[in-house]
């Protein structure tokens, strides 16, 4: 089976969020990380189309995912599915004690600044385990990466991530925090 470490089109972007699990096997995984805390669990993957971070504490199992629409993941209890255009954000108490907080952004840049950011990005690999470099589409000569910056706190997991896409000379950001409250 041949895989491409190509980046999609952003316009194909999704970003959603699953009131379970999804199993990992349905997507290319280029870097893992796992958080054990006492109160909670996570997972986070950096995937060939963006990342999938599966959350778990109290009982509750939270799954989002940033990914082409031509991924496949189930349809069963889908809290939201929403393309990753513009701005958007939201604070999500999915059960009592449970709240999801996320923020995401599609930015079209300049190519200097495109090309700049990628560059200070790209320099991070060496001392953050959390990048990804995808290969050159074959149309421009760089290909794009992702990051992930994880905060852990003791009740709260919150996580930055940006994703590029040079063919679009567009930057995909988002912020997540999945907390237990009180």
């Amino acid at each position: 089976m041949d895989i491409s470490t190509v980046r999609p089109k952003v316009a194909q972007l999704t970003f959603q969020l699953f009131a379970r699990s999804v199993h990992p096997e349905l997507f290319h995984i280029y870097k893992t990380h796992h958080i054990r805390r006492d109160s909670y669990t996570a997972r986070i993957d950096i995937t060939a189309d963006g990342h999938v971070i599966t959350w778990t504490g109290d009982d509750t199992t939270l799954t989002e995912i940033a990914s082409s629409t031509h991924q496949l993941v189930p349809q069963s209890r889908r809290v939201f599915s929403t393309p990753l255009r513009d701005s958007h954000s939201d604070c999500i108490e999915l059960r009592e004690g449970i709240a999801y907080k996320y923020d995401y952004e599609l930015e079209r840049v300049p190519a200097e600044m495109f090309w700049m950011i990628q560059q200070q990005l790209g320099e991070a690999t060496k001392n953050h385990e959390l990048i990804q470099v995808f290969d050159s589409s074959g149309r421009i000569a760089i290909g794009g990466l992702s990051f992930i910056h994880l905060d852990t706190r003791l009740r709260s997991l919150h996580i930055q991530a940006i994703h590029t896409f040079p063919d679009d000379l567009a930057l995909v950001k988002t912020e997540s925090t999945f907390s237990l409250v009180d």
